[in-house]
């Protein structure tokens, strides 16, 4: 249960495991506040920004994130060009607003990005700048860098360009709203046509990604509530705008990769294909859940198949993430390197579409701007594109580790009323010690819950595959402990 997609309802009762989840942020050292040199840096900044020359206010672009965001990174205008469609996708201008070797450009370097827990994020950037100067939010006219992507008729691309630019946002929509919108056709004629493509466009580019092998994880929002005594976990269900949505930013992220694999500079996201331990785990899982993954079909096809309104198989969606380890940045100039393909995308891709939430995303922008206009890249990102890698690798470390603590911390609150009774289970893995020693008796082995499906530790060597009887001997909310022994025999 990735801890972005999950949200905790306040209320008394649910104290616990609101101090639970407030203390990750000193367990992690997460930063609390921006340095008083930091906040006057951004001050100064945007005091003084210009706006591009390039005027495209006319472009009638929207924003759709979820309802209450408000650092706005993407805008799109959407429209159809002959047989096929012309993208045209705005991303917030960071570069601009971030002075080279100043003190918000240090901070950003050591945050790396936003770090999420459930109902809180430590952003990258002060509010000023991310909610406000730089983010597109509508009817105030912004710094932008504009992709005009090219597609033809089936939605693949056949040209790309990308320059800084003056845009104006005309609404800003959450996902829900946009979604009714397009069913009902209450949209504005300002930008119906735009949520009428992007339906058209998302659903071409997510056959294409069908055809290539990739796939995506887009799961549905949660939240904890407190009924009755127990912890519950609640769903909102996917929407399909938001599918759609997650498209356009991946057509950006391969267009960029593609411009700077031209250009032989840059960095890439890329990611090693599954090892073979990771699939023969996860195949487990899939048994264990109900939805047993065929070898007739690919990763990718498998997910499509998944219902994520299903406690169950939301589960083997997120548990599918677990097949992709070993991703990284790999920064290149002059040459191109040999691997240069994200597994999970089944193509180049490079992440560019979030330079509010994500360091990396600045240079890209930059890198790629400086391509296409046939000009030098600047000196200030070839000299960090070594560094990158490492900054990154540390940021999204320690996102996994306060992502895992979250994940162990609401795993134990929806547990937590439970201890003692039984379940079934199935071994997905095993056996591991504790870390601690290597005595026999440490040994644990992974199980598969399938009401509430959740992945846990239970002593003991036991075999992979088997179905297995567990007690629940704890599930301690503030140490986020869930202990399982394998139950006594009848």
């Amino acid at each position: 249960m990735p801890y972005s997609h999950i949200g905790v309802k306040s209320s008394a009762a649910q104290a616990s495991l609101t101090q639970a989840l407030a203390a990750l942020n000193v367990e992690f050292k997460l930063p609390e506040n921006f340095d008083p040199e930091v906040l006057a840096e951004v001050e100064a900044v945007i005091a003084a920004h210009q706006l591009p020359s390039t005027d495209l206010t006319a472009l009638p672009l929207i924003t759709i994130d979820p309802f209450d965001s408000q650092d706005l990174d993407q805008a799109m205008y959407l429209q159809r060009s002959g047989e096929g469609y012309t993208v045209h996708y705005a991303i917030a201008d960071v570069p601009s607003f971030v002075p080279v070797g100043g003190p918000l450009d240090a901070e950003t370097r050591l945050r790396g990005q936003t770090i999420y827990t459930p109902g809180q994020r430590i952003p990258l950037h002060p509010a000023r700048l991310s909610e406000g100067a730089a983010s597109l939010l509508a009817n105030d006219p912004r710094s932008a860098y504009v992709w005009e992507i090219s597609l033809a008729a089936d939605g693949s691309q056949t040209a790309c360009q990308v320059r800084r630019a003056t845009v104006q946002s005309i609404a800003k929509l959450g996902y829900e709203q946009a979604q009714q919108m397009y069913d009902d056709g209450s949209a504005p004629d300002a930008y119906a046509g735009t949520l009428a493509l992007l339906a058209e466009i998302g659903t071409k580019r997510i056959e294409l990604e069908r055809a290539r092998g990739g796939a995506s994880l887009n799961v549905p929002a949660q939240e904890v509530d407190f009924v009755d005594g127990r912890y519950v976990l609640e769903f909102r269900p996917g929407l399909p705008i938001e599918d759609w949505n997650a498209q356009i930013s991946l057509l950006t992220g391969m267009a960029a990769a593609g411009i700077m694999i031209e250009g032989k500079v840059g960095i890439l996201r890329t990611m090693p294909a599954p090892e073979e331990d990771a699939v023969t785990a996860y195949r487990m899982q899939t048994i264990a859940l109900g939805k047993p993954w065929s070898t007739a079909l690919s990763y990718g096809e498998y997910l499509r198949t998944l219902d994520t309104t299903d406690p169950k198989q939301l589960a083997l969606m997120h548990a599918a993430a677990t097949l992709f380890r070993g991703a990284g940045y790999t920064p290149f100039y002059g040459t191109v390197p040999e691997q240069v393909i994200q597994a999970a995308v089944a193509a180049p891709y490079a992440h560019t579409t979030a330079p509010l939430r994500r360091l990396v995303d600045r240079f890209v922008l930059a890198i790629c701007a400086a391509l296409c206009a046939k000009t030098e890249v600047p000196d200030w990102v070839i000299e960090a594109l070594d560094q990158l890698p490492e900054i990154m690798s540390a940021s999204n470390q320690l996102a996994n580790r306060v992502d895992r603590a979250a994940t162990d911390t609401v795993e134990a609150a929806l547990l937590s009323h439970r201890v003692g009774e039984e379940f079934d289970a199935i071994v997905i893995a095993g056996p591991k010690g504790n870390g601690h020693t290597s005595k026999p008796s440490a040994a644990r082995s992974s199980i598969q819950i399938s009401v509430p499906a959740i992945t846990a530790y239970c002593e003991g060597d036991l075999e992979v595959g088997t179905v297995v009887r567990v007690t629940l001997t704890a599930a301690d909310i503030l140490k986020r402990k869930v202990t399982f022994v394998p139950s006594a025999k009848s």
